[in-house]
């Protein structure tokens, strides 16, 4: 045990001290790893304690980013929340993220303490449509019936482009994900012209893309034409608690399948490169 925690201190990167406000929380940070080894999008939920995730982080060799959920109706919602969790994660060998929660996110929390964690990101996932409509992608009820499909994916991209123009966010993670009714069409549904929005989205404003493992997501081709727009990318989970944090299987796949080489991959920025600090906090 003793040898193992010995190689761990060893893999904690010297020059990567943080010299930063996140230095009030987290002495240093483990060394940026790429491609299938790093799973940047990790929750200590369910039956995932702390313990067991940095057990299977030094067993595996994959470097985890542990985040919290912040945002309206979410175990956090103001800086109070994400300051406890900071200081749960002081001094651990992890990288600290944000999933910052639907569109209101960006008028709960303060600058000063989004920039404590490593990186911020989110997804397309909750949004209010045209007519007023709240919904969560994920859940069914919310969703409803989607009558006209074409109608539901131009509001989406619309909805997912507004997000990458408006929030500093530095990863699109669970992205492209559709709601089970249409998700069988993902190929179809998905055009060149709606793959292409949102990779120029992505593209233009420096926001890196998940290959997610959970939900197998986005495709081969949606990976491929990100490539070629100089889109970088993450490994990443999001994961429902110790049963499906698995090895980046997924992502390895695409990595094999897209030729994604290591300059294809994204990394925690350094401090001042972050998001939050690159665009303001629009309330």
């Amino acid at each position: 045990m003793l040898a193992t925690y010995g190689r761990l201190l060893l893999c904690i990167c010297a020059g990567a001290l943080l010299t930063s406000s996140h230095t009030e929380t987290q002495a240093a940070r483990p060394v940026a790893a790429k491609g299938a080894m790093a799973d940047y999008h990790v929750h200590v939920k369910g039956d995932l304690t702390l313990d067991e995730a940095l057990r299977r982080s030094r067993e595996t060799g994959i470097v985890y980013g542990i985040a919290i959920n912040g945002g309206l109706n979410m175990p956090v919602t103001s800086d109070e929340g994400l300051e406890a969790f900071l200081q749960q994660m002081r001094g651990k060998p992890v990288f600290v993220a944000l999933q910052a929660e639907g569109r209101e996110w960006v008028r709960l929390f303060s600058p000063a303490t989004l920039e404590k964690f490593d990186y911020v990101f989110t997804d397309a996932m909750t949004w209010t449509d045209d007519s007023g409509k709240r919904m969560r992608l994920w859940i069914k009820n919310e969703v409803g019936g989607i009558t006209d499909a074409q109608k539901f994916m131009d509001t989406l991209v619309r909805r997912a482009t507004e997000i990458f123009d408006r929030e500093p966010i530095d990863i699109y993670v669970n992205p492209t994900f559709l709601p089970d009714s249409i998700a069988a069409d993902y190929d179809r549904l998905w055009t060149a012209k709606r793959m292409e929005a949102v990779v120029s989205g992505l593209a233009r404003n420096g926001i890196a893309m998940e290959i997610n493992n959970r939900y197998h997501i986005p495709s081969a081709a949606f990976v491929k034409l990100a490539k070629r727009s100089g889109v970088k990318f993450t490994c990443g989970t999001n994961n429902t608690g110790a049963a499906d944090l698995g090895s980046d299987q997924y992502c390895a796949q695409m990595i094999r399948d897209c030729d994604l080489q290591d300059g294809d991959f994204w990394t925690p920025p350094k401090d001042g490169q972050k998001a939050i600090q690159r665009k303001p906090l629009r309330r």
